[in-house]
């Protein structure tokens, strides 16, 4: 494993600024497997002054230079794709399978279209005798959550070497091993020193100060609304960029036309992702009230078909969840479902039969969910899905567009007219039409609380850039 008390400042890997540390607990087991040093205001301060002082030569980079480096950090990555996934098999619970299949393949899975991206991309563009300029923002805080190691590292870092810019990244304290990791891929693939800075830490001691810092031009965070709002509030001192990603709610709606079983039976999958922990996934199907009970069964009979055990194990299908705090917030809100008179038909709380340690959840859904349960409107993150009943189309989406979120949201259809018409009527910065591949081009972030900025693809890529207007550039 990785050297957990390092940071990685300016090229080097140097000690902390104090010795307080964090202890790292499988969530498979409850067991302590090392110790993580926890930064403060002042590793902050030294990160920053590197990343400033290698901005200058980093941004006056090529594209060609930063497109062969990202190729590097390809590389680099794919020689330890095996490696990555059981790190975030140990740190966050994900069963090796899916921390292989699903979690590990991420980071060339938005690699590979950025450095397409990057290859084609027009720093330089005229309008009429203006000349438009698109610069690096600068140096970028960097705050990424627990639940997509990974996926949320290598959204943000890759584009911000792909503009030319620096920064200083804080990795979520309960999965710190893959972001160390990515550190060394980073240096291996010749990152030059300064340009990516990691500092390991919390919200309050080392978050709040990257937010606030002046010496930061942006902040790209990634985590619940709540935090979203403080990472807000701190960096508005310093008028810094702030782009967001934060909570969701999304709803998933079956319109009367659909293959029921294999429609409920996708719906509840998709639910399921990384144990229900992910932001984007349809945690609401919405389903014709007069086919109430029908789903529920194939929803319940579709829930007891996946494999709750070991993370070493390759035919589990759901891990645990994080932490004692995340499955204690779970299990407090299956028993508000159950006390404010939904339905359970499969799951419930507690764990698992035949488990007695670990942050695991029973595979768990709700039918007859009305949109005013907290279970319909809270952000769960669990294995928990909720089926509600509508009467007519228009209602489906005003119950879809009924939450504070907008991140994403799922039609299903028989017919593509009919999907993509209610597609174009649901608050969601990215609607999923009938369960489509993956697009990792696709601009990704939300609406109203689930955050603003998009990342991923170009459009995360001019998350990092600024526009200068050059008037007068072309004139005779």
């Amino acid at each position: 494993m990785v050297d957990t008390s390092r940071f990685y400042i300016d090229g080097q890997w140097v000690a902390p600024a104090s010795a307080r540390s964090f202890p790292l607990i499988d969530p498979a087991t409850e067991e302590t497997y090392g110790a993580l040093a926890m930064g403060d205001a002042s590793d902050v301060d030294r990160a920053v002054a590197a990343a400033r002082a290698a901005l200058p030569a980093f941004a006056a980079t090529s594209r060609e230079e930063r497109t062969a480096l990202l190729r590097r950090i390809l590389a680099a990555y794919n020689a330890r794709t095996a490696e990555f996934a059981e790190a975030m098999r140990r740190e966050m619970g994900s069963p090796i399978g899916f921390a292989t299949k699903g979690q590990a393949v991420r980071g060339p899975a938005h690699l590979e279209p950025l450095i397409d991206i990057l290859e084609n991309f027009d720093f330089e563009e005229d309008r009429g005798t203006t000349r438009l300029r698109h610069e690096p923002v600068g140096v970028c805080g960097l705050i990424t959550p627990w639940n997509w190691p990974i996926n949320q590292i290598v959204v943000k870092i890759a584009p911000a070497l792909a503009a030319g810019c620096t920064m200083v990244l804080k990795p979520s304290e309960f999965s710190p091993v893959s972001a160390l990791m990515f550190a060394e891929v980073l240096h291996e693939a010749g990152v030059p020193p300064g340009v990516f800075n990691l500092v390991n830490g919390d919200g309050p001691g080392v978050g709040a100060a990257i937010a606030a810092h002046p010496g930061i031009d942006m902040v790209s965070f990634t985590g619940s609304t709540r935090a979203g709002i403080e990472v807000a509030r701190t960096a508005a001192g310093t008028v810094k960029r702030v782009a967001q990603e934060l909570g969701g709610k999304s709803a998933n709606i079956l319109l009367d036309d659909v293959d029921l079983d294999p429609a409920v039976t996708r719906a509840v999958a998709a639910c399921f992702t990384n144990s229900g922990q992910s932001c984007s996934i349809p945690t609401r199907l919405l389903v014709p009230a007069a086919k109430m009970d029908a789903v529920a069964e194939i929803a319940a009979r579709a829930a007891q078909t996946y494999r709750v055990g070991p993370t070493d194990d390759p035919q589990t299908d759901l891990g645990p969840l994080v932490n004692a705090a995340q499955f204690a917030r779970v299990q407090s809100l299956i028993e508000a479902g159950i006390s404010e008179g939904a339905r359970l038909v499969a799951g419930g709380p507690g764990r698992p039969e035949g488990m007695n340690r670990g942050y695991y959840v029973r595979p768990t859904v709700f039918a007859d969910v009305s949109p005013e349960m907290t279970i319909a409107q809270e952000e769960i993150f669990g294995p928990v899905l909720s089926i509600l009943g509508y009467d007519s189309e228009e209602e489906a989406i005003a119950i879809a567009n009924g939450t504070p979120y907008g991140l994403a949201a799922y039609v299903q259809s028989a017919s593509a007219d009919r999907a993509r018409a209610v597609a174009r009527q649901l608050v969601g910065g990215q609607v999923h039409i009938n369960y489509p591949p993956a697009d990792f081009r696709a601009p990704f972030g939300g609406y109203r609380r689930s955050g603003n900025g998009r990342e991923w693809g170009a459009a995360g890529l001019h998350e990092y850039l600024e526009v200068k207007a050059m008037i007068g550039f072309n004139a005779a």
